[in-house]
């Protein structure tokens, strides 16, 4: 399978099973897939930045995309920069510290 190829499956999963990120406002792109190493890093940003579920829902998208994409071995899941950046970076930053958020696991 080509890198294109696994982009897709990434932003196909994506689209298909967290459907609530571009619900609610908040976008995804998938960033860069090195098809060699097995792994993918997808940004989220717009709503999911100020978004209080948005550091269960970065867990979450790196514990079961590899999962569902067989070629993925690793995703990381990072805040979009730019004019899509965070809207409260410090009050995202408290909530990815906090106990809660380590075994969640929301119904994606």
């Amino acid at each position: 399978m080509s890198a294109e190829g696994l982009e897709r499956k990434t932003r196909n999963y994506l689209s298909n099973n967290v459907p609530q990120i571009q619900d609610h406002g908040g976008n995804f792109e998938v960033r860069d897939v090195d098809e060699a190493a097995g792994t993918a890093t997808v940004a989220i940003g717009g709503a999911c930045s100020g978004c209080g579920i948005a550091p269960m829902t970065m867990k979450a998208i790196e514990r079961q995309l590899p999962d569902a994409v067989d070629e993925l071995a690793d995703v990381e899941v990072v805040r979009t920069g730019g004019p899509q950046a965070a809207v409260m970076p410090s009050k995202t930053d408290e909530m990815e510290e906090m106990d809660e958020y380590e075994d969640y696991s929301p119904p994606f």
